[in-house]
């Protein structure tokens, strides 16, 4: 397990608002009011995307939650998601307003597979589009990552690392054991003092300083969940006292665990 895979975890389209529609000039019509994000593939036709060109084969992803426009002789598979937690919103924080990744190879097996699921109406039919839209998603993000002119987080690029990607994946595995340096360092099969030189020069800060961050983000969401006690949030990210957990979360986040549940349940029964 690395960090794409945990951010991309919480981003599942479990009915997420799927469809398609026929877009036809000089008209545009709006679409992602209130999404997270929305993936947009064509389908057939060509057009814009939030102002930029699409073509069949591309897939463009917007970040919102404002609107944006699509334009064009084309047929988009529209996909809308509602993103929430700490974890899955470290993902937005890092994404442009709009991408488009281009698909050179030929997709048309794959486009005709699409609008024959989204016309039909067997058994399971949105468990089906849910799964491939998140498919459709991960390949779109991790292939944008890739790209020359993205702007990966620090933590992307050092997952390939032979010294820092390692550590990362234990750390990401494994969030609740008592890691210290050297242990981060035994698995990466390095000495501390080149972990400890390597993964600021990488990732921009200090192996137990992004542990810290990344335990809190989970615990910010295991509290917005509401299902644990303070004291179980604080066993599941690795810490064994609930007052140093509390410590911790109030160093990072800035409130309490209690308070900053509250605050989320506040927000839930209001939204």
């Amino acid at each position: 397990m690395d960090p794409f895979d945990d951010l991309l975890r919480g981003v599942r389209a479990e009915g997420a608002l799927l469809g398609r529609s026929e877009l036809a000039p000089p008209v545009p019509r709006r679409f992602g009011e209130g999404a997270s994000m929305t993936l947009c593939v064509p389908l057939r036709g060509t057009g814009t995307v939030a102002g930029r060109p699409v073509r069949l084969g591309d897939a463009a992803i917007v970040r919102g939650p404002e609107p944006f426009e699509a334009a064009g002789d084309m047929t988009l598979m529209i996909g809308a998601y509602r993103v929430r937690g700490e974890v899955p919103g470290r993902l937005l924080r890092v994404l442009p307003p709009v991408l488009v990744v281009p698909d050179d190879h030929d997709c048309a097996s794959m486009r005709d597979y699409l609008e024959h699921q989204l016309a039909g109406g067997r058994p399971g039919r949105q468990i089906v589009l849910d799964r491939l839209l998140d498919w459709l998603l991960v390949c779109t993000l991790r292939d944008w990552f890739d790209r020359e002119e993205a702007e990966p987080p620090a933590w992307y690029r050092a997952l390939g690392d032979d010294v820092v990607g390692p550590a990362l994946r234990a750390m990401h595995a494994a969030p609740e054991r008592p890691w210290s340096l050297a242990s981060l360092a035994a698995e990466a099969g390095v000495s501390r003092t080149t972990l400890a030189k390597r993964f600021p020069e990488l990732v921009g800060e200090s192996p137990l300083a992004y542990l810290t961050g990344w335990r809190m983000a989970l615990a910010a969401d295991l509290l917005a969940d509401g299902g644990a006690t303070v004291a179980a949030v604080a066993r599941r990210v690795g810490y064994a006292d609930p007052f140093g957990f509390s410590a911790a979360f109030k160093r990072v986040r800035g409130v309490s665990p209690s308070a900053y549940r509250a605050t989320r349940e506040t927000a839930s029964v209001s939204g």
